[in-house]
């Protein structure tokens, strides 16, 4: 059997192919929610999400034109939403308590995910914003340098770039912090101190 392109499929969902939707459907709902799932800290808003997308897909169907990959269109659609979310959550967050959003992410990372993931997630989230997408974009959507490009509307070299840099900030901040010499930690009591041991 010959696999239909994701566009052929497209298309014929747009002359009403009740099927061609369904197979867009089971082709892409696991990687929508994982993209979502990865950008929220809440499961059931990234399966909310993703069903989302599909909601979009199927309102704009008269609008589609086949100017680009089905996949970079989903996740244009995606990118919108998750922009939206964000949103929304920006308000409720400012309600918290300082600290507190940080503790409570903690508390959720360690029992959705291993100590590793945990250490990766949160290195994440100490890139730039942009670098940060771009570089999620490029490893768990494995969108290639022009499909990220056409999606954030940037030139591909800056992509690029931007790759380049995101990834040496992540493995900057996932390298161990060196712990300080053995004789910093002993060091012999000066002056006031001294004075205070006695």
């Amino acid at each position: 059997m010959t696999m239909i392109s994701d566009e052929a499929l497209m298309l014929e969902f747009q002359r009403g192919s009740r099927e061609a939707f369904e197979e867009l459907f089971a082709r892409y709902r696991e990687p929508l929610f994982g993209f979502f799932r990865r950008r929220l800290e809440n499961r059931e808003r990234a399966e909310d999400l993703a069903q989302e997308t599909f909601l979009v897909v199927i309102r704009a169907t008269a609008r589609y034109e086949p100017r680009a990959l089905v996949r970079t269109y989903l996740y244009g659609i995606a990118l919108k939403l998750l922009a939206g979310e964000r949103r929304k959550l920006s308000g409720k967050e400012q309600s918290m308590e300082p600290g507190q959003e940080s503790a409570v992410s903690a508390v959720r990372a360690v029992t959705d995910a291993s100590e590793t993931a945990l250490w990766v997630r949160q290195a994440l989230k100490k890139l730039d914003a942009g670098e940060r997408e771009i570089l999620m974009l490029r490893e768990y959507e494995q969108l290639n340098y022009a499909e990220i490009a056409e999606l954030l509307r940037l030139p591909v070299n800056t992509v690029r770039s931007r790759l380049f840099r995101s990834r040496v900030a992540l493995k900057d901040h996932l390298q161990p912090k060196r712990r300080p010499h053995r004789e910093n930690i002993t060091a012999k009591p000066t002056g006031d101190q001294a004075g205070d041991e006695e």
